[in-house]
């Protein structure tokens, strides 16, 4: 037989290896068959993670300044960058001496919410008063607001935050200060000196942050600027003993809602002043242990090697749960990572990993269905909000879809997850393919707010399901 020439040979063996299957089944005879799935290396464009990028809008007192967001510019972070965040500073500079905000100006917030929601991405936001002036230290005042007129803004602000929470995955606490970041305060600490905080001052941040509390629905979440502001204000200590435990995890309550935002990370030894405990390692066992259950985020701000280069900066944000990081900001620590760069692109946040599944073949109509899934979580953090876990049969003529008792919240980094589950089959006969939805429950038909899995050949982009590559058989 004549041999083929080497450089047709080669075509022909990698022609082959492009069609052997990414999953791998095994028989076994007791009627269910494994079947072993393999990873992915891509970044994924997975909803409430990864780098984001930073977007403010201002308004100043003659209606001036209001920059609204583009559908474009966002879709095609989410397409061509696999960016599915933006954080959103609305500043209110014109409010800060009047109690009632423009209809004009909610009416413009309302527009960016549905603009964020054309996209198919999502928005940390966040409201402050002013920008510091020319110098440093910055001069006063400051420009922010007392504590009547915020409470009265966050009333006003409200409906539009509830109106919106699908597209809202958390506030920042802001309203205080320069930023919004709670130091440089005309109202909530001493103008001359922020270090200097009184008693009433710390009543009254815990106004605004209980406000804040209660202007978001109940399982949507805020950041405070640093441990400390949490800690003091509900009277935890600092350390793992003061943090959030499982058992309290997700159940409503104020310290269960509170993460934290490290908007100095790796830039001094405690980060310019986001940790205030002695030693400083005590405030980031806090964050360590509260971040397993609560959004911890933020940006670098200045080179501070060696803490600032990649081998530190990963196992910082592996141990402190990282789910995102601002993109546009510093890059001149950012652009030191280099290949750790796509590294974070991938692990910021969940990445959760399909392993082994074990399914029953055939059935009878409204029989129980044996399913058993294994799934690692290769990233630095857990899904913060909720989600809606649903095993899809796909038929020809009928689809069911049967909900699944689990929280992805639960599924730990590092961890593996196993779902052992018996669930009814379809009444109708036939062969039925199996998929997996970990959905949004705001956003349940926008399969841009749905999690892809890390593995070959299992997403549907267009419905959000992942195709777990079993059949069921259902007879008479």
């Amino acid at each position: 037989m004549k041999r083929p020439p080497l450089k047709r040979l080669g075509v022909a063996v990698a022609l082959l290896s492009l069609a052997l299957p990414t999953q791998v089944a095994v028989a076994h005879g007791n009627g269910t068959t494994t079947r072993t799935y393999t990873a992915s290396t891509d970044v994924i464009a997975n909803p409430e993670r990864g780098f984001y990028h930073h977007t403010e809008t201002h308004y100043y007192a003659d209606g001036s300044g209001y920059t609204p967001l583009d559908r474009t510019t966002l879709t095609n972070f989410r397409t061509q960058e696999n960016v599915t965040q933006i954080l959103r500073v609305f500043y209110l500079e014109k409010f800060a001496g009047q109690d009632k905000l423009d209809k004009a100006y909610l009416d413009k917030v309302r527009a960016d919410f549905t603009t964020i929601r054309a996209a198919g991405v999502k928005a940390i936001v966040r409201f402050a008063y002013a920008l510091p002036g020319e110098g440093w230290p910055p001069p006063t005042p400051y420009g922010d607001a007392p504590l009547a007129r915020v409470l009265k803004h966050i009333d006003q602000l409200t409906p539009i935050l509830r109106q919106n929470s699908d597209v809202i995955e958390l506030v920042q606490e802001g309203f205080i200060g320069l930023w919004g970041e709670g130091y440089y305060t005309d109202h909530f600490s001493d103008p001359n000196d922020p270090s200097i905080v009184t008693d009433q001052n710390w009543a009254d941040r815990k106004a605004v942050t209980d406000a804040l509390l209660r202007a978001l629905p109940r399982d949507r979440m805020i950041q405070v600027r640093t441990p400390y502001m949490k800690q003091r204000t509900y009277g935890v200590p600092t350390g793992t003993a003061g943090a959030l435990t499982a058992a309290q995890a997700y159940n409503g309550s104020p310290v269960a809602r509170i993460g934290h935002h490290n908007d100095c990370f790796l830039a001094s030894p405690d980060d310019f002043g986001t940790y205030l405990s002695d030693p400083i390692e005590l405030d980031k066992d806090f964050v360590a242990q509260d971040s397993k259950y609560l959004p911890q985020g933020g940006e670098t701000c200045a080179v501070n090697s060696p803490r600032s280069d990649w081998p530190s900066a990963s196992e910082e944000m592996a141990r402190l749960h990282f789910s995102f990081l601002n993109t546009d900001y510093n890059h001149d620590v950012l652009d030191t990572w280099a290949d750790g760069l796509t590294t974070a692109k991938q692990k910021l946040g969940y990445r959760f990993t399909l392993l082994d599944g074990t399914f029953t073949n055939s059935t009878r109509p409204r029989s129980k269905v044996s399913v058993t899934l294994n799934l690692r979580n290769d990233g630095w953090a857990a899904p913060y909000n909720p989600r809606k876990v649903t095993l899809i049969f796909q038929g020809t003529h009928h689809t069911y879809s049967v909900p699944l008792p689990t929280d992805p919240r639960r599924w730990a980094p590092g961890t593996t997850t196993t779902l052992n589950l018996k669930v009814p089959a379809p009444g109708a006969p036939g062969k039925y393919r199996l998929l997996l939805k970990i959905a949004d429950p705001q956003l349940a038909s926008r399969p841009e707010y749905s999690i892809r899995l890390a593995n070959q050949n299992t997403w549907q982009p267009t419905t959000g399901n992942n195709d777990l590559g079993a059949t069921i058989t259902v007879t008479h």
